[in-house]
């Protein structure tokens, strides 16, 4: 069944579109049909005004999803399933025409040939007040400064397009020519061609690792392909064109036997060390740039003009291909669209770090799944699961050994036959190490118990400690002035502060985590409760005596109730502090949690399970809130109306 639900997500994402798209209206229609009632009978600042509102709940929940989908590409990819394939070959043609773009001002503003001419003479003009005078003589010096001016002559006559031969002109034109077919190509009616059997066999959008099938799936897009291929081999060709003008040949002949001229001379034994250091990296500058113009990409403006006029007819034949894909991808695909690299089509933008809802709920029931040998759970441990736990663990776990030792008796010694028959004493002491068979008991297991289970005790005994000592600060002059200082000393400092320290004491072992969560909730929890006994108003208290209550009674008639609110809350923020510290503390060190989980996606830039942990936190949190909401609605259910 999960199988099955993952292989057709995309038309369970269209079905949840619509039905999201439905609660969004029918909300706003009731809640403001709602509030125009409300308002005849409520007053701003009342609390009453705040309950209820479920149709706001799912306006919120209906758009914060319909954002998600549209951000991620899901109502792309829902309602246009064959979108990605025809953006991933209209890339393809993008990836194999960059190479030629690149040279040209339709792709970079300026054409190639300028802005190599103007870094070029930048560089040499930085290295002409740069000659060391120290290390060359006068005649190397003007040398030197005769070849910088022979490179300038050497940009110039590359740049004269009366000097562009007559073969690379030709081959120009035959370019521009192959560039137009392909326009017109472009142009064709794609209807009668058709894709593979091997592009229609490959796996869905977002179905395998390589994300968006690269083969061709539609007619569009094996046109698409095939121009791609055949711009391959243009774009080839003019990587190949070169223009060597007849009056640099003599030029370059000369200038390249006199750069080695230099070095010869600086390979003598008339320089020390660093005269040659400095010698061989200023004429290796000057060689640099003079490797660069023997090249020959540096064109007359003239003679790439018509290869960018056939670009920019090219790039229109494309847009008249794409046809309404192109109102697809501008309304339904946000970002930057499909790359093609090398290998595989990416999604760009939000797309990219923002896996579709329907992709996170297949990781997640992949991840929850409980059968490991079926791939389920992650790194060999099951989310959320059980498992038999053996008795003597726990006791092992409680009863220290030292029991044993006080017993009476001896311990079993080795016979004179070699036999050893243990006694009551030997029992005893297997009993506490947790060597006895005690049976077996059902166990949570997983990652995710694993985090509650830290988050769960520390909290406890945050409470259980906390609370008490921050009642005691309210009302004694010795806590508040003994603990005060304390508390406050630890408790601004970051709990990933503390965690390098803690782990190096206690390990990555569930001890060190438990610890530093403690840490955090007891602060919080001595505040909290030390903040609520002090704020009783005195009048209560002075009544409580005056009809002879003790102080005993005080404290847990008057001064508790009256703190119970901020105690409450206390935990509320606690369960937040101390779940984030935890995802952070098993990130630092972990073998189990949620916080480990993430921490492994993120090394390997596993979105969708990023993101899974980060809702698994998200809805534990609400769960945690909503469950501290009833708590108190049930415990004090005085606040707000005293």
């Amino acid at each position: 069944m999960g199988e099955l639900l993952s292989y057709n997500r995309a038309y369970i994402a269209a079905f949840i579109i619509i039905v999201l798209v439905a609660m969004f209206v029918i909300s706003v229609v009731v809640g403001r049909k709602e509030t125009a009632q409300r308002d005849k009978d409520e007053v701003f600042g009342d609390p009453e005004r705040t309950r209820g509102g479920w149709y706001w709940s799912a306006c919120g929940v209906a758009t914060l999803l319909l954002v998600w989908f549209y951000f991620s590409w899901g109502v792309g990819r829902a309602y246009f399933p064959e979108a990605a394939n025809e953006m991933c070959q209209v890339a393809k043609l993008e990836e194999v025409v960059s190479p030629i773009k690149a040279a040209l001002p339709i792709g970079s503003r300026y054409f190639k040939s300028t802005l190599l001419v103007a870094r070029n003479t930048d560089q040499l003009d930085e290295l002409v007040t740069q000659v060391p005078s120290d290390v060359f003589s006068p005649d190397e010096q003007d040398e030197l400064r005769n070849i910088i001016g022979d490179q300038r002559q050497l940009m110039a006559n590359s740049s004269d397009p009366t000097q562009l031969s007559a073969q690379t002109s030709s081959e120009l034109n035959a370019l521009v020519g192959k560039i137009s077919l392909l326009a017109d190509k472009l142009k064709s009616d794609p209807t009668s061609l058709k894709p593979t059997e091997e592009a229609l066999a490959q796996p869905k959008w977002g179905l395998s690792i390589i994300e968006i099938p690269v083969l061709p799936t539609t007619s569009r897009g094996v046109l698409f392909d095939t121009v791609a291929g055949e711009a391959a081999d243009i774009t080839t060709l003019f990587n190949k064109i070169r223009n060597h003008p007849v009056q640099n040949d003599r030029i370059i002949s000369d200038v390249k036997q006199r750069i080695q001229n230099l070095k010869t001379a600086t390979e003598s034994d008339d320089f020390d060390a660093a005269a040659i250091v400095q010698r061989n990296k200023y004429i290796k500058s000057v060689e640099r740039i003079f490797k660069r113009l023997d090249d020959g990409t540096i064109f007359p403006a003239r003679a790439l003009e018509e290869v960018n006029g056939a670009i920019a007819n090219l790039d229109a034949a494309k847009d008249h291909a794409r046809g309404g894909l192109a109102w697809i991808e501008s309304l339904f695909f946000p970002g930057q669209g499909v790359v093609k690299s090398r290998t595989q089509c990416t999604e760009q933008g939000s797309a990219r770090w923002l896996p579709k809802p329907t992709d996170v709920v297949a990781e997640f029931l992949t991840l929850s799944n409980p059968d490991i040998e079926a791939g389920g759970g992650y790194k060999g441990i099951p989310l959320f699961w059980w498992k038999w736990l053996p008795l003597q663990d726990v006791v092992g776990f409680f009863v220290p050994d030292s029991i044993a030792d006080i017993w009476p008796g001896e311990y079993a010694q080795l016979g004179p036959d070699g036999t050893i028959t243990p006694s009551f004493k030997d029992d005893l002491l297997a009993f506490a190490r947790g060597e006895a068979y005690l049976g077996a008991i059902p166990m949570l297991d997983g990652h995710l118990w694993d985090s509650l289970f830290r988050v769960l005790v520390a909290l406890a005994l945050g409470i259980l400690l906390g609370v008490p000592l921050g009642l005691f600060m309210g009302v004694s002059r010795f806590f508040k002035s003994f603990f005060d200082p304390l508390i406050e000393l630890y408790r601004p400092v970051p709990p990933l502060a503390w965690a390098p320290l803690i782990l190096t004491i206690f390990g990555i072992t569930d001890d060190g985590k438990i610890f530093l969560l403690f840490m955090v909730a007891f602060a919080i929890m001595v505040i909290s409760a030390r903040t609520g006994a002090s704020g009783t108003q005195l009048s209560k208290i002075r009544a409580s005596h005056s009809l002879g209550a003790s102080t005993s009674q005080i404290m847990r008639y008057v001064i508790l109730p009256n703190a119970m609110p901020e105690i409450l809350t206390g935990v509320r923020i606690a369960i937040g502090v101390c779940w984030g510290t935890l995802v952070a503390a098993e990130i630092l060190a972990g073998t189990t949690g949620i916080g480990f989980i993430e921490n492994i996606a993120r090394t390997v830039s596993d979105y969708e399970l990023i993101w899974v942990t980060i809702l698994i936190m998200g809805i534990l949190g609400l769960m945690f809130d909503i469950i501290m909401r009833w708590v108190i609605a049930r415990t004090i259910p005085w606040r707000g109306k005293g």
